[in-house]
């Protein structure tokens, strides 16, 4: 028998699934979703007609080809929200500079349903920001925290081979001092009170 990989095993909605989260993630989805919904009462009710048992009621307005402009617009700024998220600011003030416009023009932005979606996606799209990495993340909180990182975030590199100690003297030289060189067969040391003692029996050898 041989082994199924992870791959093979998942379903096909599941990898779609995923997929699409990560595509949804590195853009401004759902405020191109809200200013495309804000779109569509704006451009719909005013050419629409309200039927009420034998009575039509067209809520039309004067500026109906206004709405419609209005709606498509807000359509094509939902769209590049998702497609050209480079241009998220100038959508963004866009879709709400043409929610105010609505309220005059569209029956008051859709009955306030146009008007507040696009409202509130062309504020989401203002304010969305790209994510940044896991070593993006990991380099702003170290500068954040004034401190390097530690050891286990840092990349397994081979350290180099320290050298040894040094004694402070050279190869193949004794650390001994002065005070040795006297008990190795050196003349002993003048001290107070033994100049005397060496002087008497120097004389008596010789005398």
């Amino acid at each position: 028998m041989s082994a199924e990989s992870p791959g093979q095993s998942e379903h096909y909605l599941q990898v779609f699934r995923r997929n699409f989260r990560s595509w949804r993630g590195e853009r401004p989805f759902w405020a191109g979703l809200f200013v495309l919904l804000g779109g569509f009462p704006i451009a719909y009710f005013p050419y629409a007609n309200l039927q009420i048992g034998h009575l039509t009621l067209a809520m039309s307005t004067t500026a109906g080809a206004g709405s419609l402009i209005i709606g498509v617009l807000l359509g094509v700024l939902g769209i590049s929200l998702w497609f050209q998220r480079h241009v998220r600011t100038f959508a963004g003030v866009a879709a709400i500079l043409l929610a105010l416009v609505s309220i005059p023009v569209a029956n008051l932005g859709g009955f306030l349903i146009g008007f507040l979606f696009a409202l509130i996606g062309g504020a989401m799209a203002v304010s969305w920001a790209p994510g940044d990495s896991g070593d993006e993340k990991r380099r702003s909180t170290y500068k954040s925290q004034g401190g390097a990182p530690s050891a286990s975030d840092a990349p397994n590199t081979p350290h180099a081979p320290q050298a040894p100690e040094s004694t402070g003297t050279p190869d193949g030289v004794d650390g001994a001092g002065p005070a040795d060189a006297g008990e190795t067969g050196g003349e002993p040391t003048d001290l107070p009170g033994m100049s005397s003692a060496y002087g008497a029996n120097g004389r008596h050898s010789v005398g």
